[in-house]
């Protein structure tokens, strides 16, 4: 069964990843990490704005915008995702979703500090997670709208990222063959996220331009299937693709993307 509208918008904060430096058109847990496991290929991280059309069950259902700011003053960055349903059941009910994480750069490692998602629907409901990453006792917490067993600190070391930070990594160290290994700490979960790069490219057409980009695939998602298609050149996926049993559910396709000062 695939998900309902609610639910997946909700994940495709978990999937969705951009970054950018020149405008463009379309264009549970795990056995400990060590410095030997962690990605050692790594690129510049520049401020830009994407937008993409979202897709679900092969139909348009909304557009996505994600953003990375940089906050010179306090040396960290904020990620940003909005979702908007504006088509089919999403947007008859006003399907909104906000995700943000805090976090700064350090030895090519992406650290949160801290996150936040608001789900938002007309009259439905209005839900609100927070959750902050302590590196000196090494813990994360959430807070809000969240169940109980969720609310509990979950122990954290170096290199957990949140589920936007993954995705961000994805595209810096995606290369032809290279299996890619994180762990996932988000919403008061762990896991593993595993992904698996094709050794050769693939032609993939949005927007009515074709590119040849590889094809990166999550390998222990169970039946939910996640799969970007990176090209060479082009900071940011052309296009991400999630799959529930087998079937397509969203499916984001890149429209544009600015670099931003």
């Amino acid at each position: 069964m695939r998900p309902t509208p609610s639910l997946l918008f909700a994940a495709v904060a978990l999937t969705l990843a951009l970054a950018a430096d020149a405008p463009a058109r379309a264009q549970d847990a795990a056995a400990p990490a060590d410095a030997a496991t962690l990605p050692a290929r790594a690129s510049s991280l520049q401020p830009f704005v994407a937008s993409y059309e979202a897709w679900y069950g092969g139909k348009p259902a909304g557009t996505a915008t994600m953003q990375v700011v940089r906050d010179d003053a306090a040396a960290r960055w904020h990620i940003d995702l909005g979702i908007r349903g504006n088509r089919g059941f999403a947007g008859i009910v006003g399907l909104n979703l906000e995700q943000s994480t805090v976090f700064d750069e350090a030895n090519d490692i992406y650290r949160p500090l801290s996150q936040s998602t608001v789900r938002k629907a007309a009259v439905v409901f209005n839900r609100k997670t927070t959750g902050t990453y302590d590196w000196h006792s090494n813990t994360a917490q959430w807070s809000g709208d969240i169940s109980k067993q969720r609310r509990a600190p979950v122990p954290i070391r170096y290199g957990d990222m949140s589920g936007l930070l993954i995705n961000l990594a994805v595209i810096r160290d995606a290369e032809p063959g290279k299996a890619l290994h994180y762990r996932f700490v988000d919403g008061g979960r762990v896991r593993d996220y595993d992904y698996q790069v094709a050794a050769q490219t693939e032609p993939v057409t949005v927007a009515e331009l074709s590119f040849e980009a590889m094809r990166v695939e999550r390998t222990n998602g169970g039946n939910d299937e996640t799969i970007f298609w990176i090209a060479d050149g082009v900071p940011t996926p052309v296009r991400i693709l999630q799959r529930e049993d087998g079937e397509d559910a969203v499916d984001l396709r890149l429209v544009e993307y600015q670099a931003m000062q």
